[in-house]
């Protein structure tokens, strides 16, 4: 029995799962496919050239969410016990983030966003099974912030500043940040939500026209984005004055507008 035990746990210890959360269907599918073809591809790699990491086998299981936090969250459920147990989480959501990080401590499963996710989280005495990687929302959008006090000579007193938003847990994430922004900046903020997936932006660019905002702030994905810039050259709102958050600042953002994307900023 102890022998049997004790082989057991060493087969274990020779992999390593990983759940990959992937959405090849969907209106973010166009975005999805690559990323999810991209980790299966790099797992493979590392098996077939280097034999897994240090002799350690990985294994994965893809699970489709669609970018809806409902199957998400099934596809935690169903993968963090599964093989050796999951190594993490990369939801690839912020909403499947924000329902999964309660779970993640009872659970000991480490959720990983890199770019995305809960921007609080960056506190890991309070979050400790959230590592978020490569900043956080609230980074991207100080950043932005912190550029647009340069072009304005250190002071946005008076000035007023949209938020373009696509109206999910992602577009809402860097609200709280602006909003201090505001407070201590004296800009005034203007919040426009944009309902998924944004392939209909008409109204909300008609308050752009009407408030004119001295800059606009993006937080689009997909077709969101593209369909900004083109309601932007309709309206005559100057590329210039417009800021893009990392997932609004991609090839395919900008090729479907082609010149009349010139000037507009984005995060890489």
């Amino acid at each position: 029995g102890a022998s049997s035990i004790a082989t057991s746990a060493f087969a274990q210890a020779k992999e390593q799962f990983f759940p990959l959360l992937s959405y090849r269907t969907g209106p973010y599918a166009p975005n999805g496919v690559p990323w999810a073809n991209g980790k299966q591809d790099y797992i493979k790699m590392i098996n077939a050239r280097d034999g897994g990491i240090n002799g350690v086998k990985l294994t994965f299981e893809e699970c489709e969410t669609g970018y809806m936090t409902d199957r998400g969250v099934e596809c935690y459920e169903r993968l963090k016990g599964k093989g050796s147990g999951a190594s993490g989480f990369d939801t690839q959501s912020t909403g499947i983030t924000f329902a999964t990080s309660d779970k993640a401590p009872g659970d000991k499963v480490p959720l990983v966003t890199m770019g995305y996710g809960l921007s609080q989280s960056a506190d890991g005495r309070v979050f400790e099974w959230n590592f978020p990687l490569l900043g956080s929302y609230w980074t991207a959008a100080d950043s932005m912030i912190q550029d647009i006090l340069k072009k304005e000579k250190g002071s946005l007193k008076g000035k007023k500043i949209a938020l373009v938003y696509h109206d999910s847990p992602f577009g809402k994430e860097p609200i709280p940040l602006l909003q201090e922004r505001a407070k201590l900046n004296g800009f005034e903020l203007t919040l426009i939500p944009v309902t998924a997936p944004g392939v209909e932006q008409k109204s909300a660019w008609l308050q752009v026209r009407q408030q004119r905002p001295d800059f606009v702030m993006l937080w689009g994905w997909g077709v969101m984005n593209s369909t900004a810039l083109k309601e932007a050259i309709a309206t005559g709102y100057p590329r210039e004055k417009m800021y893009g958050v990392w997932w609004a600042g991609a090839e395919p953002d900008v090729r479907d507008v082609g010149a009349g994307a010139k000037g507009y900023h984005a995060l890489a």
